[in-house]
């Protein structure tokens, strides 16, 4: 890979360059110019430079050329016939939590993904926005903390998650990144930036492509919780919004990156699967995490109790149309291809209190205690705290003392992963790596499934 570019200007005199290939610096030279050897066939760089002056201080990182090695080899994304298998990577989880992007590599699951969804960026006044910019570019990482055991030094141009997740692209080529903005706090945004869809697109793209960071991204994901329907508040834009945004964000990404939504799983009659054109939207997305959990839960405080994330039907389910089979077959019928549908896994449970029966069905005097927030809890947890005793519709149960809860285990995910596989499904998504064990057994069974 043959690079040059212009000469850089300071007071004390410019002394070298370096080259930097994905974050990582493989390269001092003092010529404007140089030559990266040792590529590997058919794969994406992106490549940087820095200056440094006789002080020994180094200057700003210039924008960053996004370049792809010809030849065969591995091809670092999934083709046709690879399953997608994409983890949620929250922005505050490194605060509570204490999960951060070396901890998807040290559990293991860095090597059994292929996508990784950063959640979430805002949308405000029309525009995509930073949430958090400090977790985001700003936390400084200890050698200890950092994925590759280097510590960031207070005057680097970037760090927090974004130079984490950068690191973590250096060691793990095969895997894409894509940010994600909305999501059920930030959806409110969406209804006022789609009255000017191609302004809104590009204020995405120009932050997702800031120079700072355009490396780390290889495209968006749009989680609006709903389009013509109702979340946390209700948008009653119509049901061709829909398709609107995603062809305005494919016309300003291009087909070089992917853009990708987060959708409802709601497969009732008349539902938010229906109140927009999902179908008329599908040629324009490169597919749609289908969110296939959080059916029921304890904002029923009295239940009945249910599995949160049912595979099928069952009798006694309190809402038809409300398990992934449903959703899945409506979004089939709607036009939407099979391939560009991904299964969604919740890696934690949901739960009631005051519960006397072990089956579904019963009734309760509310949420169940949780570590975070009440009604819910990561498998992490829950495999100890209350394992499962049995199972309905594909997905797992547990009754212990006079708690209630559902959730997946690996036995369910794999079994739930064969299903798609059978559907001719694109793959699975979940949410999200911290509800997972240290050592990643949820991400191992979707892997495990998908094969």
């Amino acid at each position: 890979m043959k690079l040059s570019w212009k000469a850089a200007t300071d007071d004390k005199g410019v002394k070298n360059y370096d080259v930097l290939r994905d974050g990582a610096k493989v390269a001092t030279v003092t010529d404007t110019a140089y030559t990266d050897k040792d590529l590997t066939a058919g794969t994406d760089y992106s490549y940087t430079v820095q200056a440094r002056d006789t002080a020994d201080q180094t200057g700003p990182v210039s924008g960053a050329v996004k370049v792809r090695t010809t030849g065969g080899g591995g091809d670092p994304g999934p083709g046709p016939g690879d399953k997608v298998k994409l983890g949620y990577f929250t922005e505050w989880g490194v605060y509570g939590r204490n999960y951060h992007a070396k901890n998807i590599a040290t559990s293991g699951s860095a090597g059994k993904i292929t996508h990784i969804n950063y959640s979430f960026g805002n949308v405000q006044n029309g525009k995509c926005t930073m949430g958090d910019s400090y977790a985001a570019i700003d936390k400084a990482y200890t050698a200890d903390q950092s994925v590759d055991g280097v510590a960031d030094t207070w005057d680097q141009p970037l760090r927090g998650n974004f130079n984490q997740l950068r690191k973590l692209k250096a060691k793990y080529p095969n895997i894409k990144i894509l940010w994600s903005f909305g999501g059920w706090t930030w959806s409110g945004g969406f209804t006022d930036a789609m009255k000017n869809p191609a302004a809104f697109a590009k204020s995405c793209h120009d932050l997702v492509e800031d120079p700072r960071w355009a490396d780390v991204f290889d495209g968006i994901d749009l989680d609006w919780e709903y389009p013509n329907a109702c979340g946390l508040s209700c948008d009653t834009s119509g049901p061709a919004v829909f398709k609107t945004m995603m062809q305005a964000f494919r016309n300003e990404f291009g087909t070089k990156n992917l853009v990708t939504a987060a959708i409802t799983a709601d497969g009732s009659d008349g539902g938010k699967i229906d109140a927009a054109d999902y179908g008329g939207a599908a040629p324009y997305a490169d597919w749609y995490n289908v969110m296939t959990y959080d059916f029921f839960g304890a904002w029923a405080a009295k239940g009945p109790t249910a599995p949160h994330s049912p595979l099928t039907s069952y009798a006694g389910i309190p809402q038809e149309g409300f398990n992934s089979a449903a959703a899945i077959s409506k979004l089939k019928a709607k036009g939407v291809p099979s391939a560009k549908l991904l299964l969604g896994i919740g890696f934690y449970g949901r739960g009631w209190t005051g519960v006397t029966q072990k089956e579904p069905g019963g009734t309760a005097t509310g949420a169940a205690p949780g570590t975070y927030e009440a009604g819910i809890e990561d498998y992490k947890v829950l495999k100890n705290s209350c394992p499962a005793n049995g199972t309905i519709a594909g997905t797992a149960y547990a009754h212990c003392g006079t708690n209630w809860w559902s959730y997946d285990t690996p036995e369910t995910i794999r079994s739930k992963m064969a299903w798609a596989k059978q559907q001719g499904l694109g793959g699975a998504f979940f949410w999200e790596f911290s509800g997972d064990t240290s050592n990643g057994e949820l991400v191992s069974a979707i892997n495990d499934g998908l094969k």
